[in-house]
């Protein structure tokens, strides 16, 4: 599986913390210095520009997909690579799933946790076998994880979630947390379903 574009999940506010900002902007480092294309929600705001902006001064490209609604309120970032206005949100992830070979999800709020529960379901449900990473620096997602412990304790769902997605604590493991999981979904006939 060549990795191409990535998809980042992220917030539309930067946090009360420095260090969520600091591992966001090195991460779009990263995926420009290596080469890959930055698949994002296409904000001019909170975690999400500050991912965009650190590809886009490295020199990278950038593909932001917002819906028209949220233009208007988020002000779409005009200097990406590339920008769409799409009709809804629905649009907006299925294009955003279409363009990316792997996704990454770093701090944010409602929108990261629909976003990632989203994608990692659909892998659950065989749709896909693109690499997800879950950056759970200093703990930030432990309680979204303890919540997927607690579906499988409880048996709403199998063990096998957890083979689902990657988690790394570091920002620089995450490029290596995604290239390790498209080596061994390389080879694979078709994504396994894990119900």
């Amino acid at each position: 599986m060549n990795i191409r574009s990535v998809c980042v999940f992220c917030g539309s506010r930067v946090g009360r913390d420095q260090k969520y900002r600091s591992a966001a902007r090195t991460l779009g480092q990263l995926i420009a210095k290596d080469g890959k294309r930055l698949v994002y929600g296409g904000g001019s705001i909170g975690l999400m520009t500050v991912v965009a902006d650190a590809v886009l001064a490295e020199g990278g490209e950038v593909l932001g997909i917002i819906p028209d609604f949220l233009d208007r309120i988020e002000v779409g970032h005009r200097s990406l690579t590339e920008f769409k206005v799409v009709g809804s949100m629905h649009e907006r992830k299925r294009m955003m799933f279409e363009a990316s070979d792997a996704f990454v999800t770093i701090p944010g709020g409602l929108g990261t946790l629909d976003e990632t529960i989203e994608i990692i379901t659909w892998r659950q449900l065989g749709l896909h076998d693109k690499p997800v990473v879950i950056l759970d620096q200093d703990n930030y997602w432990q309680p979204l994880l303890d919540l997927l412990g607690h579906t499988v304790e409880h048996g709403f769902a199998s063990e096998g979630i957890h083979r689902l997605y990657r988690v790394v604590e570091d920002v620089r493991d995450v490029l290596p947390a995604i290239e390790a999981a498209a080596q061994e979904a390389t080879g694979k006939s078709a994504p396994a379903k894990v119900l």
